[in-house]
């Protein structure tokens, strides 16, 4: 946020009286600023994950904050998963260590196999990832269960999920569910003790189970569903959150048959998943048992007021971590719609999250720790009347009894109501009222006011003629002025101007207009005050942020500008096709169709001394000037070793060790190079970290085998070897980059077996082009730098 002080330079605009205010501008501010704020609110709630995942390694292993989050990330990067992830595992995992279980060994995440495409029912792991980062959004377990619902009915076909917790006598209660009529929730809220409940007996055992046979499951278990058909298949799945498996999670399928492998490992990390937040807002307790409660249960049965019966949960410190609703009274509703005896046994927070930020929860542990009753300030409250959405204003109160509280809600009648929405208005927008009397010169203004030019409001109303004092030096004479023209003329007012407050510089607005007497005299001046200080704070930001992003614009554009045009220069690509060694070389290479910078992909196809051809393609890592630099080296390194008589693998070597003493040290590159001898027809080959060669023979495509060899930059001792294959009239030697074979959702060896594909031929048809190969294998938009060398063997070699 921007703080005042950082503004007193920028002069303030006086606008003539009547200006409207660019509406359209304004509401373009606004809509970035809330797009803004949602992505800080994301980077808040994930933030609050990780700490509270660090505190629970902190308590376990006795170390600092910096040696916690190591611990996660490494945990996270031995298991393959995001750190996010490993948190909320981690916290899943915290209930089991305090009861003085060793921790799980989480299972690794399932394998996705991609060499032939994934199979309809085979989950991406990036599924996991994208969970477990909206999991921060979730606060209760019904919102736990919309979103499990949200993202399992694309993944694995789920149409329904429930949330079953254990009671402490038996049984079982729904504290969760989506995709479920209310009728179907009500039957299903309490599961009895004993058999015949495949969720009950998944939480006995601690064991998932599949119920993938919707017969033979019928003749086991009592299945849920009205008919039972519309869901052929489930998975219930318990999951720990105290010291042992003490909620169960069921995905209801519309799809039928079995849970093949994958899915079923995907499930199981998924209820890994949840146990974090699942301990974090806990699951719902049994209510209170006794007379007592009963007793008051009775009582507020019939009383006509909102109020509530709470009894303190503590954690093991000792410190009240929420309340549990013992009795209701029946108008008492909370956010969701639930009331009266719907709401005995859940927590507190669950039904008004928004009192965890409200000073109630404050003035609630002050009574309970002593007793003395507490009367909050008035709010207002949206609630349903008669089927009617009203915005009702209410105070609460707080009194202790016995070892819990009573919580009740007093709604203010129609003339609070208004005074309330008043304050409201004031308060919500920074403004205050103000008049003058012009004949006695006394004043009156709302106490909004007295906040906004900080003074004390036992010194009194600053008198109007006074006003234009309390202005900066260089808004004092367009204020004065102003005032003077009201005054004499009674003309209207709107005059934005300055003050110097202890917190910095305010940016205010004062808009006024006179009351007249019979005969035309101004007699009073009435109107309001407004702090603009934040809105013209986030403008001045958001100018300084537009200039900031369209002078980097710049820079990038112009770096961009020179690194093409450096790279079109040192790498020039012929129009046609060229000839080398009797061999046809048809060379392609496609910038990247994202970002400002150019990348590092190059080749080189000359003809030796001795006859041979020299085939090179290579991938330097990074973009920008750094990576052409790097590309020059490499390339122009390359032939001048090879043709002063190097062999392959003592060039890359060599291009190794140059590539670790050049002027970025922790640069690397790929890198395949290709010596062609036409008197044997004999290809020669070496690599560097590169993808294989693919050749294509008498309409069939394989790659070849990659004989050993590590990126460049990567180690000082390096070891490379070399390969060879003769060739055949009619043969094609593809050389790429990998920018031809990866694409961003997928891996690739989905990729290779594209391009192995579409340089086969259809039967009868002519041999691939190079543009009809690109066609087929790239992406239309978003793809990385693309280099190929197309080498063909003319059919009539032999002649």
């Amino acid at each position: 946020m921007c703080h005042a002080r950082g503004v007193t330079s920028e002069p303030a605009l006086p606008a003539q009286s009547g200006d409207v205010p660019d509406v359209a501008a304004l509401t373009r501010v606004v809509a970035r600023q809330r797009a803004e704020l949602d992505r800080l609110q994301d980077l808040a709630a994930t933030a609050a994950v990780l700490e509270r995942a660090k505190g629970a390694v902190m308590a376990r292993l006795g170390c600092s904050p910096d040696a916690a989050q190591e611990e996660l990330q490494q945990r996270a990067k031995d298991r393959e998963r995001t750190l996010l992830e490993e948190c909320w595992i981690s916290l899943g995992a915290l209930s089991a260590q305090q009861h003085g279980a060793a921790e799980p060994a989480p299972a690794e995440p399932p394998a996705v196999k991609t060499t032939q495409g994934p199979a309809p029912d085979e989950i991406d792991a990036a599924a996991l990832g994208r969970l477990s980062r909206a999991l921060v959004r979730v606060g209760t377990p019904h919102d736990l269960a919309r979103c499990l619902l949200d993202r399992l009915a694309v993944d694995v076909g789920a149409g329904a999920v429930m949330i079953f917790a254990r009671r402490p006598g038996g049984g079982l209660e729904l504290t969760g569910h989506a995709g479920i009529d209310r009728t179907l929730a009500e039957q299903w809220s309490r599961v009895p003790p004993g058999g015949g409940i495949a969720a009950l007996d998944a939480l006995t055992a601690g064991q998932a189970r599949w119920l993938e046979n919707l017969r033979e499951d019928g003749e086991r278990y009592r299945l849920i569903g009205n008919p039972p058909e519309r869901w052929p298949s489930r998975a219930w799945l318990p999951v720990t959150t105290g010291g042992s498996a003490d909620v169960v999670l069921g995905i209801l399928r519309h799809r039928e048959g079995a849970f093949p492998p994958p899915v079923r490992e995907h499930l199981l990390a998924v209820a890994r998943l949840c146990a974090g937040p699942l301990r974090t807002f806990g699951t719902r307790p049994d209510p209170a048992a006794g007379e007592a409660a009963d007793a008051v249960q009775t009582v507020l049965d019939r009383l006509p007021v909102a109020a509530v019966l709470l009894a303190p949960l503590r954690s093991a410190s000792g410190d009240v971590e929420d309340f549990r609703i013992d009795a209701a009274t029946s108008v008492t509703s909370d956010a969701v719609g639930r009331s009266g005896r719907e709401l005995v046994g859940l927590r507190f927070l669950e039904c008004w999250p928004e009192v965890a930020r409200d000073p109630l929860w404050e003035g609630c542990l002050q009574v309970l720790a002593d007793e003395r009753p507490y009367e909050s300030e008035p709010f207002a409250r949206q609630q349903m009347v008669s089927g009617v959405s009203e915005l009702a204003t209410y105070s609460a109160r707080v009194r202790a009894l016995g070892d819990g509280l009573v919580v009740s809600w007093v709604r203010h009648d129609p003339s609070d109501r208004q005074e309330q929405r008043l304050a409201d208005v004031q308060r919500l927008g920074n403004l205050g009222w103000v008049t003058w009397n012009l004949d006695t010169g006394e004043g009156n203004w709302s106490s909004q006011v007295f906040s906004i030019f900080e003074r004390d409001a036992a010194l009194g109303v600053v008198p109007l003629s006074g006003l234009p004092r309390l202005a900066s030096p260089e808004d004092l004479p367009t204020l004065a002025r102003a005032v003077g023209e009201l005054v004499r003329h009674g003309r209207p007012c709107d005059v934005p101007f300055r003050i110097t407050t202890r917190a910095g510089v305010r940016h205010l607005r004062v808009v006024a207009e006179a009351v007249s007497d019979a005969h035309g005299t101004p007699v009073e001046v009435h109107g309001f005050v407004q702090d603009l200080t934040a809105q013209r704070s986030a403008e001045l930001a958001l100018v300084a942020s537009e200039r900031a992003m369209l002078t980097q614009h710049g820079v990038l554009e112009a770096e961009r500008l020179v690194a093409a045009r450096l790279q079109d220069a040192l790498l020039p690509l012929p129009k046609e096709p060229v000839r080398l060694a009797g061999l046809r070389v048809d060379i392609a290479y496609l910038p990247a169709q994202s970002g400002l910078s150019v990348g590092g992909d190059w080749f080189s196809a000359i003809e030796l001394p001795d006859g041979d051809a020299l085939f090179v393609v290579g991938d330097v890592a990074g973009h920008g000037m750094g990576a052409v630099a790097s590309m020059a080296l490499l390339r122009f390194t390359a032939k001048g070793m090879v043709i002063t008589g190097s062999t392959l693998t003592g060039a890359l070597s060599r291009l190794n060790a140059l590539l670790l003493h050049s002027r970025d040290p922790h640069g690397s590159a790929t890198m395949v190079l290709a010596r062609y001898s036409p008197r044997e027809r004999r290809l020669e080959w070496a690599q560097a970290g590169h993808p294989p060669p693919l050749l294509v023979r008498a309409g069939e495509a394989h790659y070849l085998e990659r004989p050993y060899g590590m990126l460049l930059g990567a180690t000082d001792a390096p070891l490379y070897e070399a390969a060879e294959v003769r060739l055949e009239p009619g043969d094609q030697i593809l050389l790429y980059t990998d920018g031809l074979v990866e694409r961003p959702a997928e891996s690739i060896d989905r990729g290779l077996e594209r391009l192995a594909g579409a340089a086969v031929p259809r039967t009868g048809a002519a041999p691939t082009s190079l543009d009809q190969l690109l066609g087929a294998t790239l992406e239309p938009e978003g793809r990385d730098d693309v280099c190929v060398l197309d080498i063909r063997v003319p059919a009539d070699a032999e002649r």
